[in-house]
């Protein structure tokens, strides 16, 4: 294979279904989204590196009530997300809120985040480019994707990259569902859990009581508000209480 030959695999000359099955592969072999978000971005900055530029890349993923997400291919691509995201704007933070591709050609000479471009400077970073991810309705997402190159990214590895994030996105929306069932049947869990022992602590005050559900329930309410304890944690201390119980007396009374 000729240098030119080579250069086009490495920055873009993966097919298609090619694409498909390895992130389908990342996907199955995956068990967290952190560790999917990794390898994706290990997959994408071989897929867009050439020989002569080896771009790093990031993903950024914000999920409602979720903390933001950050995977990277390389520490470089890690320390440039992280200093991103703790300025709080930059190219890759722009994109993910305005849904908009943004270039930087040579963060030298741009004085569109000068402060964050200030903070990368010694970074060996000369070109950055943002894609974001369309995950429908599970977040937004963003590619981050670093050249050690001015003018590093072409109109054609440009395009290779929105090609890659347009295929990311179909794999990251699948693992971003999965992952919010996976929450869902775990705070089902623990709700179901946490209803099972406070009903049991109610019963234990019935018992102690000689009082209806409803007082018992309320006598548990009031104890967890005037000891400052949530409910369910006092429950769980009632419920140990009686079952390591050596003849100790009632612990709320009417």
């Amino acid at each position: 294979m000729d240098t030119q030959n080579r250069h086009s695999h490495a920055a873009g000359g993966m097919e298609r279904p090619d694409v498909l099955v390895q992130l389908e592969d990342l996907l199955s072999g995956s068990a967290e989204v952190r560790e999917f978000l990794g390898e994706m971005s290990r997959a994408a900055a071989e897929r867009l590196s050439a020989p002569d530029n080896e771009v790093s890349c990031g993903v950024t993923v914000i999920r409602r009530k979720r903390p933001v997400t950050v995977a990277s291919s390389d520490p470089r691509a890690r320390t440039l997300d992280e200093l991103q995201n703790s300025y709080g704007d930059g190219p890759c933070l722009t994109a993910l809120r305005e849904g908009t591709r943004i270039l930087v050609p040579d963060v030298h000479s741009d004085n569109r985040w000068p402060d964050y471009f200030r903070a990368t400077a010694a970074s060996g970073v000369s070109s950055m480019l943002a894609v974001p991810m369309d995950v429908k309705s599970t977040g937004q997402a963003v590619l981050n994707l670093y050249s050690p190159r001015v003018l590093g990214f072409s109109a054609e590895s440009v395009a290779t990259a929105e090609d890659v994030a347009g295929e990311a996105s179909r794999a990251l929306h699948l693992a971003l569902k999965i992952a919010q069932l996976s929450e869902l049947r775990d705070d089902l869990t623990a709700a179901l859990e946490s209803r099972t022992i406070i009903a049991t602590a109610v019963g234990v005050i019935m018992a102690e009581n000689r009082c209806t559900r409803d007082k018992a329930f309320q006598v548990l309410v009031d104890a967890s508000s005037h000891r400052n304890i949530k409910l369910r944690v006092l429950a769980e201390k009632i419920v140990d209480r009686v079952g390591g119980d050596c003849g100790q007396g009632t612990i709320f009374q009417e």
